[in-house]
Protein backbone atom coordinates (compact mmCIF):
# COMPACT_ATOMS: atom_id res chain seq x y z
CA UNK A 1 0.00 0.00 0.00
CA UNK A 2 1.63 3.40 -1.27
CA UNK A 3 2.06 6.34 0.63
CA UNK A 4 0.19 9.64 -0.24
CA UNK A 5 4.05 10.97 -0.79
CA UNK A 6 4.69 7.73 -2.90
CA UNK A 7 1.32 8.83 -4.55
CA UNK A 8 2.01 12.31 -5.62
CA UNK A 9 5.88 11.90 -6.42
CA UNK A 10 4.33 8.89 -9.01
CA UNK A 11 1.67 11.31 -10.62
CA UNK A 12 4.71 14.42 -10.52
CA UNK A 13 7.16 11.83 -12.09
CA UNK A 14 4.75 10.76 -15.03
CA UNK A 15 3.50 14.31 -15.44
CA UNK A 16 7.48 14.96 -16.05
CA UNK A 17 7.87 12.25 -18.65
CA UNK A 18 4.55 13.27 -20.82
CA UNK A 19 5.24 16.82 -20.65
CA UNK A 20 9.07 17.88 -19.84
CA UNK A 21 9.96 17.89 -23.81
CA UNK A 22 6.88 19.71 -24.48
CA UNK A 23 7.56 23.08 -21.67
CA UNK A 24 11.72 22.81 -23.11
CA UNK A 25 9.73 23.11 -26.19
CA UNK A 26 7.68 26.47 -25.03
CA UNK A 27 10.64 27.52 -23.25
CA UNK A 28 12.91 27.36 -26.45
CA UNK A 29 10.09 28.99 -28.29
CA UNK A 30 9.77 31.73 -26.20
CA UNK A 31 12.85 32.43 -25.29
CA UNK A 32 14.67 31.64 -28.45
CA UNK A 33 17.71 30.03 -26.59
CA UNK A 34 18.03 26.48 -27.16
CA UNK A 35 20.28 25.84 -24.14
CA UNK A 36 18.17 27.71 -21.66
CA UNK A 37 15.01 26.03 -22.88
CA UNK A 38 16.34 23.02 -20.88
CA UNK A 39 17.22 24.72 -17.98
CA UNK A 40 13.35 26.90 -17.59
CA UNK A 41 11.43 23.71 -18.15
CA UNK A 42 13.88 21.59 -15.27
CA UNK A 43 13.19 25.56 -13.32
CA UNK A 44 9.60 25.75 -14.04
CA UNK A 45 8.74 21.79 -12.93
CA UNK A 46 11.18 22.16 -9.62
CA UNK A 47 8.31 24.93 -8.83
CA UNK A 48 6.10 22.86 -9.98
CA UNK A 49 7.01 20.08 -7.66
CA UNK A 50 7.22 22.24 -4.50
CA UNK A 51 3.16 23.29 -5.44
CA UNK A 52 2.67 19.52 -6.64
CA UNK A 53 -0.55 19.48 -4.31
CA UNK A 54 -2.14 22.62 -5.33
CA UNK A 55 -1.21 22.11 -9.15
CA UNK A 56 -2.62 18.62 -9.49
CA UNK A 57 -6.03 19.69 -8.08
CA UNK A 58 -5.91 22.29 -10.56
CA UNK A 59 -8.25 21.86 -13.62
CA UNK A 60 -5.39 22.52 -16.40
CA UNK A 61 -2.28 21.63 -14.76
CA UNK A 62 -0.50 21.76 -18.22
CA UNK A 63 -1.95 25.10 -18.40
CA UNK A 64 -0.42 25.90 -14.75
CA UNK A 65 2.69 24.48 -16.14
CA UNK A 66 2.67 26.43 -19.50
CA UNK A 67 2.32 29.69 -17.83
CA UNK A 68 5.14 28.79 -14.87
CA UNK A 69 6.98 28.43 -18.06
CA UNK A 70 6.34 32.32 -19.54
CA UNK A 71 6.90 33.48 -16.58
CA UNK A 72 10.41 32.07 -16.30
CA UNK A 73 10.87 33.03 -20.03
CA UNK A 74 9.90 36.46 -19.61
CA UNK A 75 11.91 37.08 -16.75
CA UNK A 76 14.60 35.52 -18.46
CA UNK A 77 14.44 37.77 -21.92
CA UNK A 78 13.84 40.85 -19.61
CA UNK A 79 17.32 40.34 -17.78
CA UNK A 80 18.80 39.72 -21.36
CA UNK A 81 17.26 43.10 -22.17
CA UNK A 82 19.08 44.46 -19.24
CA UNK A 83 21.88 43.13 -19.81
CA UNK A 84 22.09 44.40 -23.25
CA UNK A 85 21.28 48.05 -22.16
CA UNK A 86 24.72 47.88 -19.58
CA UNK A 87 26.97 46.34 -21.87
CA UNK A 88 25.59 49.59 -24.64
CA UNK A 89 26.11 51.81 -21.33
CA UNK A 90 29.74 50.74 -20.95
CA UNK A 91 30.58 50.61 -24.80
CA UNK A 92 29.24 53.96 -25.75
CA UNK A 93 31.63 55.64 -23.36
CA UNK A 94 34.74 56.81 -25.57
CA UNK A 95 38.26 54.94 -25.00
CA UNK A 96 40.48 57.55 -23.29
CA UNK A 97 44.17 57.16 -22.24
CA UNK A 98 46.07 59.57 -20.01
CA UNK A 99 49.77 60.54 -21.02
CA UNK A 100 51.99 59.85 -18.74
CA UNK A 101 50.23 58.40 -15.65
CA UNK A 102 51.34 58.73 -12.40
CA UNK A 103 51.97 54.92 -11.54
CA UNK A 104 52.41 55.29 -7.82
CA UNK A 105 49.46 56.80 -7.97
CA UNK A 106 47.08 54.67 -10.33
CA UNK A 107 48.58 51.66 -8.35
CA UNK A 108 47.28 53.58 -4.71
CA UNK A 109 44.11 54.05 -6.58
CA UNK A 110 43.21 50.54 -7.94
CA UNK A 111 44.41 49.36 -4.02
CA UNK A 112 42.39 51.70 -2.19
CA UNK A 113 39.31 50.79 -5.07
CA UNK A 114 39.52 46.98 -4.54
CA UNK A 115 39.13 47.45 -1.02
CA UNK A 116 35.44 49.10 -0.64
CA UNK A 117 32.76 47.09 -0.90
CA UNK A 118 31.33 46.39 -4.57
CA UNK A 119 28.42 48.79 -4.26
CA UNK A 120 30.22 51.42 -3.26
CA UNK A 121 33.19 51.00 -5.98
CA UNK A 122 31.00 50.37 -8.88
CA UNK A 123 29.51 53.53 -8.09
CA UNK A 124 32.53 55.67 -7.68
CA UNK A 125 34.22 53.69 -11.48
CA UNK A 126 30.96 54.58 -13.18
CA UNK A 127 30.68 57.76 -12.20
CA UNK A 128 33.83 59.00 -11.98
CA UNK A 129 36.14 56.45 -14.68
CA UNK A 130 32.89 56.25 -16.99
CA UNK A 131 31.32 59.39 -16.44
CA UNK A 132 28.29 58.12 -16.25
CA UNK A 133 25.33 60.03 -15.05
CA UNK A 134 23.83 58.91 -12.07
CA UNK A 135 20.90 57.88 -13.91
CA UNK A 136 22.96 55.83 -16.39
CA UNK A 137 25.01 54.16 -13.41
CA UNK A 138 21.53 53.29 -11.40
CA UNK A 139 20.17 51.85 -14.45
CA UNK A 140 23.65 50.00 -15.03
CA UNK A 141 23.45 48.52 -11.41
CA UNK A 142 19.88 48.20 -11.05
CA UNK A 143 19.39 50.23 -8.29
CA UNK A 144 17.50 54.05 -7.46
CA UNK A 145 19.30 56.97 -8.39
CA UNK A 146 19.27 57.79 -4.76
CA UNK A 147 21.07 54.83 -3.79
CA UNK A 148 23.72 55.89 -6.73
CA UNK A 149 24.03 59.42 -4.65
CA UNK A 150 24.49 57.97 -1.40
CA UNK A 151 26.97 55.19 -2.24
CA UNK A 152 28.94 57.17 -4.42
CA UNK A 153 29.02 60.14 -1.81
CA UNK A 154 30.28 57.37 0.92
CA UNK A 155 32.85 55.75 -1.98
CA UNK A 156 34.64 58.70 -2.39
CA UNK A 157 34.64 59.38 1.07
CA UNK A 158 35.98 56.21 2.20
CA UNK A 159 39.10 56.49 -0.41
CA UNK A 160 40.20 60.10 0.39
CA UNK A 161 40.21 58.28 3.95
CA UNK A 162 41.94 55.38 2.03
CA UNK A 163 44.31 57.29 0.44
CA UNK A 164 44.58 60.75 2.32
CA UNK A 165 43.18 63.75 1.29
CA UNK A 166 46.41 64.83 -0.67
CA UNK A 167 46.34 61.96 -3.00
CA UNK A 168 42.54 61.61 -2.73
CA UNK A 169 41.09 60.95 -6.28
CA UNK A 170 38.89 64.27 -6.44
CA UNK A 171 39.13 64.83 -10.01
CA UNK A 172 37.11 62.01 -12.20
CA UNK A 173 40.57 62.03 -14.33
CA UNK A 174 42.33 60.32 -11.24
CA UNK A 175 40.29 57.65 -11.16
CA UNK A 176 39.90 57.50 -14.32
CA UNK A 177 43.72 56.97 -14.96
CA UNK A 178 43.58 54.45 -12.72
CA UNK A 179 40.90 52.24 -13.75
CA UNK A 180 42.30 52.91 -17.76
CA UNK A 181 45.78 51.69 -16.71
CA UNK A 182 44.42 48.93 -14.61
CA UNK A 183 45.43 46.41 -17.44
CA UNK A 184 48.84 47.40 -17.99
Amino acid sequence: MGTVVDDAAGEFRAFFERHYAELARLAHLLTGEPDAADDLAADALLALWHRWDRVRAADHPVAYARGVVANLARTRVRAAVRERRRVALFWSQREERTENPDVAGVVDVREALRRLPFRKRACVVLRHSFDLSEKDTALALGISVGTVKSQTSKGVAELQRLLGTRTAPRAPGQVRAAIAHSGE
